[in-house]
């Protein structure tokens, strides 16, 4: 559910119109509800209820600080990925002992910073990942909270740019691994075993392969007890879908999906949920600049573009665009919705249908909340969009649209020698 609806043919953010915000701040334009926001939060945490858990919002679906601030004052820990991404809770007013570091890659600075901030673990990914942190825990003369991640060689049915539980991903330790990393682990002073995680995908729209990741990683808690190493935490990641085209399960199928083979292991678990929280909290706004016919093809060109909303291009994603105003009277018509971007791979939708748009008719593109603005970048020199916050009947800006100023921003013009 979302709090973006039609009222008298207008498409609206809570109390705003939309067509009021895009003639306010220019297209194209993200605009969240922090509505929906707080609705999401709540209604994934209501299905834990019962449970001893902890909700960390995978944070690199949507980073804005406004956002952070907003899931942490409802209590919410975060999942990330960087240093930048810490740097943002922090600064977001998050509280460091409900974060949980992930990533493959993580480098020596990335790693003291982290336990600098007093994060509640890091998880590990690998053995020399491992090692590591020991080292860099030893220099700092710190102990080192540690949960391994471990791959649950899976496939949960999901596009294989966003599925990470399989055998051959580069995430996890493999399951034929597990027990030797946890013993070595216990063996080096620098690190404290706290947890176990996994996390097996992204976009997951049935619950079977949630469950079978719980049924393995219960199997390997219980083994662990019985070579004596107990654990804290067990970080069962996110992946939960939402409805772009699909029904996914609601929260509470999901989490009774999860608790189920859980149920006796008295440990708490940390849930990640990243899309399913801002996916469909976010919208972008674009206005159509041409429509272009020629003899085998209807092209309507927006000045949104592929460094706006990479998704379709990247994951061949499905979006629903809906128009800003709607025109009961206006024909069905099959198009190529596609931006400026001198790439063939600039589009939104091919073969779509929908209501003909005429020039300078303004277009929302729906559920980009979850890795739109994130993946936004100044290609082709264009800036990055706006984005707005609106509560109610307020609209906040959360970050300004790029000038050519912070396009340009960190470049240097040197003059060479002749040679």
């Amino acid at each position: 559910m979302n709090y973006f609806e039609y009222k008298d043919n207008r498409l609206f953010a809570e109390e705003v119109a939309v067509s009021d915000l895009a003639e306010r701040f220019g297209t194209p334009l993200y605009v969240y509800s922090a509505r929906t926001l707080r609705r999401h939060f709540r209604v994934m945490d209501d299905a834990f209820a019962g449970s001893d858990h902890l909700i960390c919002y995978a944070m690199k679906a949507l980073s804005n600080l406004s956002v952070l601030k907003l899931f942490a004052a409802m209590g919410s820990g975060f999942d990330i990925v960087s240093a930048g991404e810490l740097m943002r809770c922090i600064r977001a007013g998050a509280d460091p002992r409900k974060i949980v570091f992930s990533g493959v890659g993580k480098t020596d600075e990335e790693i003291a910073a982290a336990l600098e901030a007093g994060i509640l673990m890091i998880n590990v990914e690998s053995g020399p990942e491992l090692k590591r942190i020991a080292r860099v825990a030893h220099r700092m003369g710190r102990r080192a909270p540690v949960s391994l991640r471990v791959n649950p060689d899976l496939d949960p049915g999901t596009h294989p740019h966003i599925s990470t539980g399989h055998r051959d991903s580069k995430f996890g330790v493999p399951l034929s691994q597990v027990h030797e990393y946890y013993a070595e682990a216990r063996a080096l002073p620098d690190l404290e075993l706290v947890g176990l995680s996994t996390h097996i995908g992204s976009q997951i729209t049935e619950t079977a392969p949630f469950t079978e990741a719980a049924v393995k990683v219960a199997a390997i808690v219980n083994r662990l007890r019985t070579d004596g190493i107990a654990l804290k935490y067990l970080d069962l990641g996110g992946g939960l879908g939402i409805p772009y085209q699909e029904e996914p399960p609601s929260p509470a199928a999901y989490a009774a999906a999860l608790l189920a083979p859980l149920k006796d292991l008295d440990l708490r678990l940390i849930i990640e949920p990243g899309r399913v929280l801002v996916g469909n909290a976010g919208i972008l706004v674009t206005r159509v600049i041409y429509v272009k016919e020629t003899d085998v093809k209807r092209f309507i060109v927006i000045d949104g573009a592929m460094n706006d909303l990479l998704r379709p291009v990247l994951y061949e994603a499905y979006h629903e665009i809906v128009p800003v105003i709607r025109n009961a009277d206006a024909p069905i018509v099959i198009a190529d919705v596609v931006g400026p971007v001198c790439e063939s791979g600039d589009f939104f939708a091919r073969e779509r249908g929908l209501p003909a748009p005429a020039e300078d008719d303004l277009l929302a593109v729906m559920s980009a909340g979850a890795y739109g603005f994130v993946m936004a970048s100044n290609y082709n020199s264009r800036p990055r969009a706006a984005e707005i916050l609106v509560d109610g009947p307020d609209a906040h800006v959360i970050r300004d649209r790029d000038t050519f100023e912070d396009i340009v921003r960190g470049e240097k013009i040197v003059t060479l020698a002749d040679r």
